[in-house]
């Protein structure tokens, strides 16, 4: 009986997995906190490694541990229809509703938008580019057998090769040290904590949960069946995938560090990227940074539509086929994008940042539950309470419009002046470890009752 990879099959699964992960948005917030963070780059990539490399690390091991088959089965561990609930809300939200359609508006917004003629519809040059993207993606989709090859053979290579020459140029033909480039902004007074809450914002927990069981079921497709040793070499090719995600984050994040030296100050990554694209390849850099971000953002969204097809398949049998499911979701998926980019992202950032904290804590209670015999009271007194506390991040993360309509600045105001660490994207931190406390203290009275 096989018990691991061969050293190939490792090397595919988690350029695979890397494939999944990586978007285009894993690009742009590194750029971006390189160049904010001028001189305190290592200390905010420090902070930054620990929830974008960290966290989606932890998630796939929570499914390779518990022996979960998917997301569904882990989460019931709570209760039935909150695994239910929540695996439906988080697939919609990182799949057709505002991940997947990110995915095809980042790399029009930001390779094709620029080089648009004066006179030309941004509009139907976004339909069209939609369009194109969507027959790919669906093309993909509907042979899920052959994902391995796809991502991890194929799609993966192209981008890391061409995203690997753009940063190879920049890194060894530096225009000036990082040291002499002040931090600007909150990346001066507190490059950890930024860096911690821009890893934060990549939501790759989410991706980690999604995509863990695609990890496992591959691996049992290579013929290993022992499940120790699934979840021996699943955790495995985690480890070899992050890490490759914690390389090129470090790789990109001195790229927009040192790209103060010839560029201007930009608002996002996007524009970094594209500065230093333009500087060492004249002309031909909107044509490479492209490239590099069509092909991390194919990748991810064909990464979607499969987990998306199959997960609903199983949790609705009879419902639909996957191929049904997945021809549903890239159509919805195709259909939003064409909203653009900054109205995908003005309505999606709330509903990830509730989402995010519940991620965080069923994957650390999966992960670290041995400490406490998973006990179910433990788990359901924590989870009600990230629950609950992640509504008001929710809130707070809504427009500032949104507030005023619904009347809830002086529920806002409140707990950003008594709530610790409200006012930075995590005040469910408090409540669910309070969540925790009350769940020991109550089992610890109740055994002393018992005896």
């Amino acid at each position: 009986m096989k018990s691991k990879l061969t050293f190939g099959e490792l090397i595919t699964i988690t350029s695979m997995l890397f494939g999944l992960f990586f978007g285009a948005g894993n690009l742009i917030f590194p750029a971006y906190m390189g160049q904010m963070s001028g001189a305190n780059v290592y200390s905010s990539l420090l902070g930054f490694l620990v929830t974008a490399v960290g966290m989606p690390l932890l998630a796939v091991i929570s499914l390779a541990l518990t022996g979960s088959n998917g997301l569904l089965d882990l989460s019931q561990k709570v209760g039935k229809r909150f695994g239910y609930i929540f695996t439906v809300a988080l697939y919609l939200a990182i799949g057709p509703f505002f991940a997947a359609p990110r995915c095809l508006t980042v790399p029009f917004e930001i390779g094709i938008k620029p080089m648009i003629p004066d006179g030309m519809n941004p509009k139907l040059i976004l339909f069209i580019f939609t369009t194109l993207v969507y027959g790919l993606m669906l093309w993909f989709s509907l042979r899920p057998g052959n994902i391995l090859t796809w991502i991890g053979k194929i799609l993966n290579p192209v981008f890391i090769t061409v995203l690997g020459l753009l940063l190879a140029i920049a890194l060894f033909q530096p225009e000036a040290s990082i040291h002499v480039f002040e931090a600007e902004g909150v990346y001066a007074g507190s490059p950890f904590v930024q860096g911690i809450l821009d890893g934060y914002n990549t939501m790759d927990i989410l991706a980690g949960l999604a995509f863990g069981i695609i990890v496992v079921d591959v691996v049992k497709k290579q013929g290993i069946s022992d499940p120790n040793h699934i979840a021996g070499n699943t955790i495995k090719a985690g480890f070899f995938s992050c890490g490759f995600m914690g390389v090129i984050y470090f790789l990109v994040s001195l790229a927009g560090a040192e790209s103060r030296a010839y560029a201007s100050l930009s608002d996002n990554g996007g524009a970094v990227l594209s500065d230093i694209s333009a500087h060492y390849f004249p002309g031909f850099g909107s044509v490479m940074l492209t490239v590099i971000v069509f092909f991390a953002c194919l990748k991810t969204a064909v990464g979607l539509m499969t987990s998306c097809a199959e997960t609903f398949s199983g949790i609705f049998p009879g419902v639909l086929s996957y191929n049904k499911w997945a021809i549903l979701f890239s159509t919805v998926t195709y259909i939003v994008s064409n909203a653009g980019l900054s109205s995908i992202i003005k309505i999606s950032v709330p509903v990830l940042m509730m989402l995010y904290p519940i991620a965080i804590t069923l994957t650390l209670l999966s992960v670290f539950g041995g400490f406490f015999k998973h006990d179910h009271t433990v788990v359901v007194s924590v989870m009600t309470m990230a629950v609950i506390s992640s509504v008001f991040d929710f809130i707070k993360a809504l427009p500032a419009d949104w507030i005023n309509a619904i009347g809830a600045n002086a529920i806002i105001g409140f707990l950003d002046a008594h709530l610790p660490l409200f006012s930075l994207g995590f005040g469910w931190v408090v409540p669910t470890a309070v969540g925790l406390l009350i769940a020991l203290v109550y089992n610890t009275s109740k055994k002393t009752k018992a005896s």
